[in-house]
Parts: C-alpha cells; structure tokens; sequence
C-alpha cells in the first residue's frame, strides 16, 4: 500500500512545470502587447511629429506668398511668368525648399495661386507641405488673402460726416473726423479721432467738441438716440489714407493705356477702347465725355461740349456729339478719361459686367469731374457678377437733372473733392432745386469714398416740403454692396497692404 504515494511528487512537479510555462507564455504576451504598443506609440509620435512639421511647411508657404503680394501685388506667377494660363487651383505648381534655421533642409512646400475676379485685390493661395524624412507625412492649408480696398466702406470721409434722420445706411461707415449718426444704421461706425469739433454745418450740436461717433439726443424718431445700441461705434480707430489715391489715378492711367514707363501719365495718347484723350488743353467744367455703360458688356461714348444743368433731364441738359457706339469694355477692365465724363447706364436692364471709370488731368492742368447724369443700374444687381467704379480727381457729383427718384449702384471715389448732390447751378450762387417728397428718394448701393463734404441733401430753409427748402434728396437711403467687401470693381484703389482674410485645412489633396 505505501508504493501508491511514491506517485505524488511526479505530479507537483508536473503542476509547477505548467505552472511556470503558463506564466512564461503570459509574460511573453504581455511583453509582446506593450513592445508593439511601445512601437505604435512610437511611430505615432514620428507620424505626429512629421505631419506638424509638413503643417508648419505648408503655413510658412502662405506666409511666403503673403509676403510675396506686398512687394509684387499684381504678380499671381510667384515671380516666374509662367504658366501663361491657371489650371483648376490657379497658377502653379511653385516649389519652395522648407528649412529649419540653420538653413538645413526639412520638406518643401508647393503653391497654387488663384486670383479673385479681374482687377480684384483677392487671391486664393493653396499651399501643400510635405518632409523629407517621411514623404507620406502631408498637409494642406488654403488662405485667401486680399488688400482692403476703399470699397470695403459703405461711406468714408476724410472730413466730418453727418447722417440725418430721414437717412438709414448699411454697412461700414468711416470718418477720419467724425461721425454725427442721427439716421439709422447696421454695421460699424467708425471715427479716427476720440472727439472732434462739430462743424457749423452739422446741425444741433456745431461748434461744440462731441465724441468721434455721438447723436443728438433730441432724435426720437425713427431711432431713438437716448436708447439706440451704440455697441458698433468705435474710435478712435486707424485713419484712412486718401493722400495715396493720387499714385492710385496715376496706375490706373497705366493700365488704361497699357504703358508702365516712368513717364505715361504725363503722355497724351490717341484715343482706345481704354483711353479717352482730354477735349482740349484749356479746361472747362462743362466740357467732357458722357459713357453710356451698355447691358451687353460694351458703352457708349459722347463728347459733351456743353452742360445746362438746370434742365430737366441729361439729354435736355447735355450738348453732345456721338464718338463711337457699343465699345468693348477692356479686356482689363479700365476706362481712363482725361477729362470730365459724366456716367449713365442704359435701359431698363442695367449695366453688365465690371468696370472702372477713372477721370483726371494727369498730363496737363485742370482738376475733372465725374458727374452722375441719370441711373446707374446693374442687370444683376446682389450676386457680385457686376461692378461700377468711378474715380474723379476732384467731385463725384449727382447732377441736378438726374431726376427723382434716382438710382446708383457703384463705387465711387472724390480723390480731393466731394462725393454728394450738385449744390448750385453752373456759374451762379444760385442753390438747386431739390426733392423733398419720399416718392423722390435717392437709393444708393455700393460704397462711397469722400475726400471733403459728403452729402445727398441740404436743407435750405424750414418748409420741408417745400422743393426749394432743398439742394438734393430729403429722403434717402444709403445701403453697403456687401459683393464690394472682397470683390471690388477692377483695379480699384486699396486702403492698406495684404493680409489673410479666411483660413482653412484641406483635407484632401490635389
């Protein structure tokens, strides 16, 4: 019977024996399990850390082109002139070396560059980063960067503005004096200064020192001054340079004639569909050219050789000879005159396509005039597709015989005069008679840029009914083409230099 038990210690050996293989294989997982995870981890650092790197590469390629676009503005080639047409992303592929500091070479980063519509200040830059060390590691970003040009203001003035209360306005207004806000307003309101002094004609309130951006506190109706939100008023807030506009007449003379030497703008060429010479050396207000902006891409052109602006509308008003019908608009997009021209659209359906109209006497003496002559229509008129710029040297003026109710849908610019109404006949001190019913409204839709008085009315005397208590429109409104904001007409003036407007990742890549 004893010789049975002699069998244990075979069997707890046994049992350690599986024992000690059950725990080695455990271990083996165990340290199987955390090396991969180790590995995993590992390679997701590296992953990690060259996916930011090919992110930095593609930042640093929009910051390049940023740059690029401040000393080149109207270079969408990076510098190389080719490809002389852009694919689906714009122009491009341009390949740039990614280095760390001490100049050693990490990745790359590879640009497309898509400008905005013609003659605007927008481009779309696509910038694609990859690293040397781990070419599967790459990110995409895309920026659209732009200059703010003067039209990204429904009104900017350089001198002291002033909104009465049967006048509402949307959109940015500015002033680099002042803001007397007593109509209503959407968007931000903006002065340069702290205070400023209320000039004698800005009603209650002249000749005492107001806040940049106030209201006279006995408007209660429509807007209640006492109660309105003033959140959107800010000032003082960087000024606006209009000092810089006269270099901008000088380039867009450039353009027009398609001459960049040192001295085109003191030329006189002959007459193209992009050039229109002066009438005559001496000058005359009431001597110029009326553009008639067709619906088809095309205008009309007129030499005016007298205006009796006292007559009742612009064909009454305008002596004038046909020059040529139904012009091409430039392929740039530019009309420069070299004298006065006064602007109109024709028919019912408006002007299509995008234009800028800049008048001035760079080659000889005489400061011109832009004078709205009738409507200013666009066929489509809130989807961006059309676009009117007009630029004077001096005043952009609504004549007296544009009528009532009247329309304008444009961008204007006084370079050192006014923007507004016409506020006496030709050679007289004589004011004109205004509107002052609300049937004879003016509607304007765009943006507008004053150099000195901005105004659509005056108001002469205390009958305000009474058409000759007014020099203009009584009732107007004055509303911001948000299209402008990015996209404004071509070649416009811009207020400062480029910077990122939007930003994003791409997920996906060309």
């Amino acid at each position: 019977m004893r010789r049975m038990s002699s069998s244990r210690p075979n069997t707890e050996q046994g049992s350690l024996l599986t024992t000690m293989l059950m725990l080695i294989t455990a271990f083996a997982i165990l340290g199987l399990a955390v090396g991969t995870m180790i590995i995993t981890t590992l390679n997701t650092a590296v992953r990690a850390q060259n996916s930011e790197t090919a992110f930095n590469a593609a930042e640093a390629g929009l910051n390049y082109y940023l740059w690029h676009l401040n000393h080149a503005p109207n270079d969408h080639k990076d510098g190389t002139g080719a490809p002389a047409s852009p694919g689906t992303l714009g122009y491009g592929p341009y390949t740039h070396d990614y280095n760390d500091l001490s100049g050693n070479r990490l990745g790359e980063f590879t640009l497309y560059i898509l400008p905005g519509a013609s003659g605007s200040t927008t481009v779309t830059v696509r910038s694609i980063g990859k690293v040397d060390s781990y070419p599967s590691a790459t990110r995409t970003v895309e920026a659209r960067i732009g200059a703010p040009s003067f039209s990204v203001y429904a009104v900017a003035g350089n001198t002291a503005l002033w909104f009465g209360n049967t006048e509402s306005t949307s959109g940015p207004v500015h002033s680099n004096v002042g803001v007397k806000m007593d109509g209503s307003n959407t968007d931000q309101v903006t002065s340069a200064n702290t205070s400023y002094t209320v000039p004698s004609w800005s009603g209650p309130g002249a000749g005492t020192t107001k806040p940049g951006v106030w209201c006279d506190t006995a408007i209660t109706s429509p807007v209640n001054c006492n109660t309105r939100s003033k959140t959107s008023w800010s000032y003082p807030v960087p000024a606006v340079d209009f000092n810089k506009l006269s270099g901008d007449l000088c380039a867009l003379k450039k353009i027009a004639t398609n001459n960049n030497a040192a001295n085109a703008c003191s030329l006189s060429p002959s007459r193209t569909a992009g050039y229109v010479p002066r009438v005559s050396t001496s000058y005359s207000s009431t001597v110029g050219y009326l553009i008639t902006l067709n619906d088809n891409g095309t205008y009309n052109l007129e030499q005016v050789t007298n205006e009796r602006d006292n007559r009742a509308n612009y064909s009454l008003a305008l002596t004038k000879t046909l020059v040529q019908s139904n012009i091409t608009i430039p392929s740039n997009q530019v009309i420069f005159v070299e004298d006065n021209v006064w602007v109109r659209t024709a028919g019912p359906n408006g002007f299509d396509g995008r234009v800028t109209i800049a008048s001035a006497r760079l080659a000889v003496s005489g400061d011109t005039e832009a004078i709205i002559a009738d409507d200013i229509l666009y066929d489509d008129k809130y989807n961006g597709n059309d676009s009117i710029g007009i630029i004077a040297e001096s005043n952009v003026e609504v004549a007296p015989y544009a009528g009532a109710p009247v329309e304008i849908n444009a961008a204007l610019i006084s370079q050192t005069g006014s923007v507004g109404i016409r506020r006496q006949y030709n050679g007289t001190s004589t004011y004109v008679t205004g509107y002052p019913l609300s049937s004879q409204g003016l509607t304007f839709f765009g943006s507008l840029a004053s150099n000195q008085t901005w105004t659509w009315s005056v108001q002469l005397c205390g009958s305000v009914n009474n058409a000759s208590c007014w020099a203009g429109y009584r009732y107007t409104s004055t509303n911001y083409d948000e299209n402008l904001r990015y996209s404004p007409p071509p070649n416009f003036p811009v207020t400062s230099s480029f910077d990122i407007l939007s930003w994003r990742e791409v997920l996906t890549t060309p």
